[in-house]
């Protein structure tokens, strides 16, 4: 049983074309298949990682990680420092967060998740193959990436409330 608020992740992980996982857990790395394709992987080695979803974990390591994979294949800028900072400023890392106070909120759309979207910024950013929920942590870090590659060049030039 989940504690109240918790989030658990309802869907499996489909591998990411183009990326394979090297290594297990949170010290996992998840690398371009022309990387891992080097001395530290044969291609027989890389072809059956490549075969495997990668597992993410269920907690903000974990979803900023599956977010970067996704924004790999979607060509959206970020670092995972980028997003982290911004997720902390924003939530403090809780993606059931909700800011019911600022102009936002008075105008009756007010800004939610790790990286407090507001829902039509959610909707208008969604990358294809996230969750349409914008509490979902991975499309709401999506999404917000790619609002932040538009306007600000990479969720890596955002260094106070966007």
């Amino acid at each position: 049983m989940l504690a109240k608020g918790a989030y658990r992740r309802r869907r499996p992980v489909p591998p990411v074309r183009g990326l394979i996982a090297v290594g297990t857990g949170v010290a996992a790395l998840v690398l371009p298949l022309a990387v891992a394709g080097t001395a530290s992987a044969t291609p027989a080695q890389s072809a059956v990682v490549a075969a495997q979803p990668v597992a993410y974990t269920n907690d903000l390591d974990g979803w900023i990680k599956e977010s970067l994979a996704i924004m790999a294949q979607h060509g959206i800028p970020g670092s995972y420092e980028g997003i982290h900072r911004n997720i902390m400023r924003e939530s403090s890392g809780n993606p059931r967060a909700i800011n019911n106070w600022d102009s936002n909120a008075a105008a009756g759309t007010p800004s939610k998740g790790l990286l407090q979207v507001i829902d039509p910024t959610f909707r208008a950013y969604h990358v294809p193959g996230t969750s349409m929920d914008s509490y979902d942590p991975v499309a709401n870090i999506t999404a917000a990436c790619n609002y932040a590659a538009a306007r600000y060049g990479s969720i890596d030039n955002v260094n106070g409330a966007y």
